[in-house]
């Protein structure tokens, strides 16, 4: 596994672009100087000697040594020993729904924005835990399988849109069933279902579904994000979606549905409003859940990386230095160096 200990150093690769925009401006400034002193034609026959590809190359190797002392900086590293770790805790499958009305902004940002900072902040509480991630709408798919790895889990997070699920729509039997397939065999393990969602079910069999989960040692607890009193659903283009008539199309949450589905699960239901409240009773929730031993895998030893990066710097700079910028006439046949 690689990874990099002191990551804040690579922001000063910024300083790249910077310097090419530098050198860009300082040669344009000095054509225009070149220009006031006569034809460029007949400057370029009076220095023979000077090569405009040796200042191009020279430039090019010091940009290269920029960015090997960031990335040295920053200190690269390999995971090189791999362990299994016996931990107490729970598995948890997040289930989120990404169909088109979870843009809905009566929950600010977002719905959808909202139920990802929701899961952002679940994993930051997480210690020994692991965590599955699950997207639906008409259909569903495990977007990350359950792990240790938080880091991951919020990465994951980041590149979620309505837009990964082609078949629209909202089935959320689909996606309890989902999560109840992809957790792990250990046994005396406390594991629970998270269901994020509007509540608009639009295939029928969740509670079937919350109710088999909670047969099988599984609590289902659902989150409905939204108002009842229901909101537009932005289109991406500055209006809102409209049905076959041409009236806006309006999405309230279900809460009917998200109440049944945790009560067949042997859950809770919480509803998701504008405040911190929804966050404080998941975590009260979640905490009461019996504590197993769950096996993690974890790179447990990092070896340090920046040597190598050290050397290609040190190789670079020695290049650099030997380019001169004047041509060599042992090389004058060859087109690179003219």
């Amino acid at each position: 596994m690689f990874r990099f200990e002191n990551p804040d150093y690579l922001y000063l690769l910024i300083l790249v672009p910077v310097l090419v925009l530098v050198r860009l401006y300082g040669l344009r400034k000095r054509k225009a100087q070149l220009k006031k002193f006569g034809d460029p034609k007949l400057l370029k026959a009076l220095m023979p000697d000077v090569s405009r590809m040796r200042r191009e190359l020279k430039f090019w190797l010091m940009m290269a040594a920029v960015v090997l002392l960031v990335v040295m900086l920053a200190r690269p590293q390999m995971g090189t020993k791999i362990s299994q770790e016996q931990r107490r805790g729970i598995e948890v499958l997040i289930a989120l729904d990404i169909s088109n009305s979870m843009k809905a902004e009566d929950v600010v940002p977002s719905r959808l924005d909202k139920s990802k900072m929701l899961i952002e902040n679940l994993v930051d509480n997480f210690t020994n835990d692991k965590v599955g991630l699950v997207v639906f709408a008409g259909d569903a798919f495990v977007q990350l399988p359950i792990t240790s790895d938080y880091v991951s889990a919020k990465m994951f997070l980041q590149n979620i849109e309505p837009s990964l699920i082609a078949m629209q729509g909202t089935n959320l039997g689909e996606a309890i069933a989902m999560c109840s397939r992809s957790f792990t065999k250990q046994d005396k393990v406390g594991r629970a279902i998270i269901v994020i969602t509007d509540g608009e079910d639009h295939e029928g069999g969740a509670v079937e579904a919350a109710r088999k989960a909670k047969k099988d040692g599984m609590r289902v607890f659902v989150l409905g994000i939204g108002s009842p009193k229901g909101s537009p659903v932005p289109d991406g283009s500055g209006g809102y979606m409209k049905d076959r008539s041409g009236q806006e199309v309006m999405s309230a949450l279900n809460e009917d549905m998200c109440k049944q589905i945790a009560e067949a699960g042997g859950g809770a239901y919480i509803h998701v409003e504008n405040n911190n409240m929804a966050q404080k009773q998941l975590d009260n929730e979640i905490a009461k859940l019996q504590k197993g031993d769950i096996m993690s895998v974890t790179y447990s030893e990092y070896d340090e990386q920046f040597q190598a990066v050290g050397i290609l710097l040190l190789i670079v700079l020695i290049i650099e230095m030997l380019i001169l910028e004047s041509k060599n006439p042992l090389l004058k046949k060859v087109k690179l160096f003219k």
